[in-house]
């Protein structure tokens, strides 16, 4: 087929060498591959489906909506994006507060255990094979780092956009909390993506909002799943660490 060589030859779009690599990066950190053993916590979802209080992909779905918009995903990313500001600005004292504030936030023994071993090993495998000036630095300040936080500062040190940054960990968490569910109810894969296709605008609603997030905005309302995290310590039989 002939053109005319009067037309300007089109070409797509390239992208820069820093954006290949934050985009390369937040791919793989996110990704359920990255081994920070997520896919061994369940958030309470155990006990919510034991109980009774999610039954279908509905309830999953509705139980997950809630998590995100006033639970632990709104909080822990707003974590996350002041965690990446105050290495963003190379300050220490920020950061410090910030990380104990977050890991004073959890409503369970459980859930401490997740964010905190996450958070270390988030840490150390980024260390091992993306290292980063600064990065001892960031985490000597946090006496004990959990995921979001832990999440922010690497983040931040490489230079990841934090908007970009959010998304991805809240698509991650929706996504292994999906996983939990789907063994648990148990639902099949189409019907664990047909929960995730329709929660994506409430993470993209929470992810914009955690953006611009004040730490006094910071504040969680979902009482049965703080409760479902407590009874997770005593449940009989169990799948999952939480």
């Amino acid at each position: 087929m002939l053109t005319s060589t009067n037309e300007p030859e089109l070409r797509p779009a390239s992208i820069s060498a820093a954006d290949s690599a934050a985009l390369y990066r937040l791919l793989t950190w996110l990704s359920p591959a990255f081994p920070i053993g997520g896919f061994s916590y369940s958030s309470g979802i155990e006990w919510a489906v034991e109980a009774g209080d999610i039954g279908d992909a509905a309830g999953l779905r509705g139980w997950l909506a809630t998590m995100l918009t006033n639970g632990s995903g709104f909080c822990d990313a707003a974590f996350l994006a002041h965690a990446y500001r105050a290495v963003e600005r190379d300050d220490r004292t920020s950061l410090r507060e910030v990380a104990e504030f977050a890991a004073a936030f959890v409503p369970s023994r459980e859930r401490q255990l997740e964010t905190t071993a996450q958070g270390r090993a988030f840490v150390e495998i980024a260390r091992s094979a993306w290292n980063s000036a600064g990065l001892d630095e960031a985490v000597a300040q946090c006496e004990t780092i959990v995921y979001p936080v832990a999440v922010g500062l690497v983040g931040a040190l490489h230079g990841v956009p934090l908007a970009a940054l959010l998304y991805g960990f809240l698509h991650a968490v929706t996504s292994n909390w999906i996983s939990a569910g789907s063994r648990l109810v148990p639902l099949g894969q189409t019907d664990s993506q047909r929960v995730l296709a329709a929660l994506e605008p409430v993470v993209a609603a929470t992810a914009d909002r955690a953006l611009f997030a004040s730490l006094d905005d910071i504040g969680g309302a979902t009482f049965r799943a703080d409760l479902a995290s407590l009874h997770h310590e005593t449940q009989y039989t169990r799948l999952f660490r939480s």
